[in-house]
């Protein structure tokens, strides 16, 4: 079963990756937790320090992720289309004319967010498939990395 299409991945596609990146990891949800934490401290004692830590606490994480996004967006990486080609053999990516085929035994983990389906190779790197590129064509690309992917690395829920 082969698949292939493009994607162009923007700024939007990147901060929809980084928050759920972030708020899934212990960090991301320590950070949430202690602004909390500090929101409560606010109305148990009323002392507003309380609030404005909690809030820029709670605030900062994804203000940071957004900017963040906004300049990874704007590399030469993300400039033109990425062209996606999925097989037996693996995930083919070209830009251009550079082309890497990562194969299925290196991806690490197959998850997804409301709007972007996700193929990590490391703790940090993913290929980004948002849906609003995929359109009706989702649930292929699920069946696709459920054939070759080990089924207790996927994690995508279908609904």
């Amino acid at each position: 079963m082969e698949m292939e299409f493009d994607v162009k991945i923007t700024k939007k596609d990147l901060y929809d990756y980084q928050l759920h990146h972030a708020y899934t990891s212990p960090s991301g949800l320590f950070g949430t937790i202690v602004g909390c934490l500090f929101i409560v401290g606010f109305f148990n004692t009323g002392a507003p320090l309380y609030l404005i830590i909690g809030a820029f606490v709670i605030l900062y994480f994804p203000w940071m992720l957004h900017i963040r996004a906004a300049s990874q967006a704007a590399s030469p990486v993300f400039k033109e289309p990425l062209h996606y080609r999925f097989s037996e053999e693996g995930l083919e990516v070209s830009s251009g004319e550079e082309k890497q085929l990562v194969p299925w035994e290196s991806i690490s983990k197959a998850s997804a967010t409301g709007r972007t389906i996700l193929l990590y190779t490391s703790k940090v790197n993913a290929f980004l498939f948002p849906k609003r590129v995929l359109g009706d064509r989702s649930g292929e690309l699920v069946q696709v990395i459920s054939r070759y992917v080990a089924p207790e690395k996927v994690k995508i829920r279908t609904a």
